[in-house]
């Protein structure tokens, strides 16, 4: 069931809709996959309009039947509803996150309100949601497969959240606010977006840039010469740490870059997003009122594995000191060291990561520069990413180079199962870009489905440093879990088996969506992959045992920043999404400063991993009152690969056994009752405070 938001709104400007455009009928290309070569910016909005006109015929169709309400005139109707809009909608946003411009960005603001709309229009029809209550309320005597059970299960709750209990009159309340919401949302992806791109760091020598490699150099004079300027430009990642900081020995240059990170979307100009954040939260904390709850949170948790915002404080809450004493003892070793070097001054925010590799260098007589030798980005993929697949679950891949793709970065797998059958497509886009939105992700663009017969085609994207010259692209140890973790995601939608697309792959709840990914980074340190990646790039002989024994020491090196950074956003996120429906506009900075004081992190040394301005997961994505998920995903991707050392480490059996119980299975039954079917127990929070080195007698409750 296609259902993204809102009506259409065709007028006569708008281009025709006809079989020039590449939307216009099924790709016939294998599995589908999208002619990224023959879209057009201006096939766009046409597709759109005419995806929402046919869904909406698609679900007129299926209230004027005349036969009464059945799982497959409704339910499966439904679920077969909306081909068209899916397929514009999924390359659309591909692109528009991946290889965006000024055109796309007003296309992505245009449309917002539009499918918001158009999901009203769905979710709100009270003839649509008798047909679906009235098969809610004779379930049981329907004799549906445990499948078809859950859809309609799922199906009946989405439609009461979304507003279909509500009266007339409220009903338009919530509409004129999600329409608002929609578009804000929108907006702010595009500032943040201009705020990254166009926030970062001009400096005019080299000397500024002492201690960055010659290939970050090389990347910083080319990022300077496309925004015609001269000397060096240092571009910014998404979250508030930058990695430059970790190598730059001039502390001006660490202070500015530190800085324009930090203040980046609140420099009173087009790119400010203050205003925007605090509207939206009172948006979503009126929206969440209107519907019954008591707060956004309380509304998006309901459906959650943490069920209310109660339990994911708490949680959050029990880490706290853990976290902060960790990162206290942290500061302590490094203002040590700065103190016996002769220096004298106190550890600042923008210190931290050149003095904590400084320490970890002196500790264990290691350096990150020496380590990124051996993760050159392709053998890390291919040599570890794909070959700890290969390990565990029998997949292989093969690169495609007759597809079309959106940039001609984007490399092609095709992905094949122990037996040589077809699985699916991966697109994998690696490669840093002002085109780019910030950050790291895994989507679809087809989504796996029995009833549709549809494999999955899933990208992966990150933010790496493209090779110039004789320079490979090499990374970081955070790198390499990035990839494994991106990966994680994919896999989860590469092996989905449900027969319904709203069921597939990842649409499971957040606070479980993180679990595959979380749990298959831990096999980038796995001794026989780890081998057969860490290879030096030049010599290609592996890692030596010595580095890679330094390597494992400082696992939990500066984990205390790590713990509190997280957890700052989190409760960062909670505390925006539980205000009341009655809430005043806030100034953004003054509640977030309250906010972490409230929770207990606030700790001016560490600050929250995004600050609410261009805290995206929350303001422009789907995280809004669920960051915490990454926390409590960790707690069961460490449990299971507890499990997993257990049972013999990483074996084809235990990779099927996990495959075929839990990620095969999307959502086609509780989450937690999936783990409990699979671990035979329920998760437990021991293993993940082993992982982080931390006592359980450093966690509060």
């Amino acid at each position: 069931m296609t259902v993204l938001n809102e009506t259409p709104a065709v007028t006569g400007t708008t281009p025709s809709f006809d079989a020039s455009n590449p939307f216009f009928a099924p790709s016939t290309l294998p599995y589908s996959a999208p002619p990224f070569d023959l879209i057009r910016e201006e096939h766009y909005m046409p597709a759109f309009e005419a995806g929402m006109a046919e869904n909406r015929a698609e679900v007129d169709a299926i209230i004027a039947n005349p036969d009464a309400p059945s799982f497959d005139n409704t339910l499966v109707a439904l679920e077969k509803s909306g081909d068209l809009l899916s397929r514009v909608a999924t390359a659309f946003y591909a692109i528009a996150g991946a290889n965006t411009n000024a055109a796309l960005q007003q296309m992505q603001q245009d449309v917002a309100p539009k499918l918001s709309a158009h999901s009203d229009s769905i979710n709100l029809d009270e003839r649509l949601f008798a047909r679906v209550k009235s098969l809610y309320e004779q379930r049981e005597s329907l004799g549906l497969d445990a499948e078809s059970m859950r859809l309609l299960e799922i199906t009946y709750d989405g439609f009461v959240k979304a507003g279909a209990l509500l009266s007339e009159p409220d009903k338009n309340t919530l509409r004129a606010l999600n329409t608002e919401q929609s578009t804000l949302q929108a907006k702010f992806i595009n500032r943040v977006l201009a705020a990254m791109k166009e926030g970062g760091l001009h400096v005019a020598t080299r000397e500024a840039l002492d201690g960055l490699s010659d290939a970050e150099i090389a990347e910083a004079a080319e990022a300077a010469k496309s925004r015609e300027l001269d000397g060096f430009y240092l571009s910014l990642q998404n979250t508030t740490q930058q990695p430059a900081l970790a190598s730059l020995t001039n502390r001006e240059t660490r202070e500015a870059l530190w800085k324009a990170s930090l203040t980046r979307a609140e420099q009173s100009n087009d790119h400010d997003t203050r205003e925007m954040i605090s509207r939206l939260a009172q948006l979503r904390a009126q929206r969440a009122n209107l519907l019954g709850y008591k707060s956004y949170a309380a509304w998006k948790l309901s459906d959650q594995m943490a069920r209310t915002p109660d339990a994911a404080v708490k949680f959050l809450d029990n880490l706290v000191p853990a976290a902060l004493s960790g990162a206290k003892s942290e500061a302590r070793e490094m203002q040590a060291l700065i103190e016996a070097t002769g220096d004298g001054f106190l550890l600042e925010p923008w210190d931290w990561a050149f003095y904590a590799e400084a320490v970890r260098k002196a500790k264990y007589d290691i350096n990150e520069d020496e380590v990124k030798q051996y993760f050159e980005l392709n053998r890390v993929f291919e040599g570890g990413v794909l070959f700890a697949a290969t390990e565990l679950y029998g997949i292989t891949f093969r690169r495609r180079n007759d597809l079309p793709v959106y940039h001609p970065d984007v490399v092609t797998y095709e992905v094949f199962n122990a037996d040589g059958s077809h699985l699916a497509l991966l697109y994998c886009d690696f490669y840093r870009r002002d085109s780019k939105r910030g950050g790291a992700w895994m989507s679809s663009l087809l989504t796996q489905s029995k009833l549709l017969n549809h494999a999955p085609i899933i990208t992966n994207v990150c933010n790496y440093t493209k090779p110039v010259g004789d320079e490979p692209s090499l990374i970081d140890s955070d790198e390499v879990q990035t990839l494994f973790h991106e990966f994680g995601h994919a896999l989860h939608g590469l092996f989905s088996e449900a027969t319904y697309p709203s069921l597939s792959g990842t649409a499971v709840p957040r606070d479980f969506v993180e679990f595959p990914s979380q749990f298959n980074e831990h096999w980038a340190s796995y001794p026989t992959i780890f081998n057969n990646y860490a290879k030096h790039w030049k010599t290609g002989e592996v890692m030596p045992a010595d580095l890679q024994t330094k390597l494992k020491a400082t696992k939990n090196f500066n984990g205390g920043h790590a713990l509190t950074e997280v957890l700052a956003a989190a409760e960062l996120d909670m505390q925006w999404h539980t205000l009341p429906a009655d809430s005043e506009a806030q100034d953004a900075s003054a509640f977030e400063a309250a906010a972490l004081e409230r929770a207990g992190v606030a700790m001016y040394l560490v600050p929250p991993r995004y600050r609410s301005t261009y805290f995206s997961h929350i303001f422009g994505g789907g995280y809004a009152a669920g960051y915490y998920a990454y926390l409590w995903a960790e707690m069961l991707d460490s449990d299971a690969y507890h499990w997993f050392e257990a049972n013999g480490g990483l074996t084809r059996a235990n990779g099927d056994r996990l495959r075929n119980m839990v990620l095969s299975r999307g959502n086609t039954a509780d989450p937690a009752d999936l783990y409990r079917a699979w671990a035979g127990r329920d998760p437990v929070i021991g293993p993940m405070l082993q992982q982080r080195g931390i006592p359980d007698s450093a966690v509060a409750g």
